[in-house]
């Protein structure tokens, strides 16, 4: 009996943090703590990976919420403006991935951004991050209202990508996000260096 070869994913599912842009809650701290009456480290711990930090991402809170939390608990005295403007600016393009999505788009392949993300920082890409513009849909955290790896938000990239199962080629840094997508018969890519994610994407027939 012969096996039938995997079929090609006819579309790529791209995370965000950590696979296309890399970010530091550090450097947010830093700028928060010139105008606050705590410390960096403080306000780093109060930010990354937080309990204040999920209710925000997964749309438990709105960006002026989030805003008047994170002065109250910091004693923050510069208004929304200024504030999404330092919340959003963690920022700084990982370019080998960049590149390895031009060159899915240049071909035809459809291609989707899957992140656990908030308003303030998506304000922010949008706007200082051309390539951003290139893909064609963003399934968001904050506006799904269920982050990863809850199978809730799987299903919304599955019903916004029109695929399924192997169809689909998910590319993530944090190991419970493409395990779970894994679960649902997803092709996965752990990424951990552009050359091995790279390399996997070619693998898989669509470089």
């Amino acid at each position: 009996m012969t096996t039938s070869p995997t079929p090609t994913p006819t579309a790529v599912v791209f995370d965000l943090g950590k696979v296309l842009l890399e970010f530091d809650y550090g450097i947010v701290a830093r700028r928060l703590a010139a105008h606050s009456g705590r410390d960096a480290e403080q306000i780093r711990v109060l930010l990354d990976q937080s309990p204040l930090l999920f209710r925000f991402e997964s749309g438990q809170m709105t960006n002026d919420e989030f805003f008047r939390e994170v002065s109250s608990l910091t004693d923050y005295t510069g208004a929304l403006e200024e504030f999404a403007d330092i919340f959003g600016d963690i920022f700084e393009p990982i370019a080998p991935m960049i590149e390895l999505h031009a060159q899915l788009r240049a071909s035809g392949v459809p291609t989707f951004i899957f992140s656990n993300t908030n308003g303030l920082a998506i304000r922010h890409i949008r706007a200082n991050f051309p390539f951003f513009a290139g893909f064609t849909d963003y399934i968001y955290s904050h506006e799904a209202g269920a982050m990863k790896p809850d199978a809730r938000i799987y299903e919304v990239v599955e019903r916004r990508t029109g695929r399924c199962g192997a169809e689909l080629l998910y590319i993530d840094d944090r190991l419970e996000n493409v395990e779970a997508g894994a679960a649902r018969g997803w092709r996965v890519v752990h990424h951990q260096t552009p050359e091995q994610t790279i390399a996997a994407v070619r693998a898989a027939g669509l470089l």
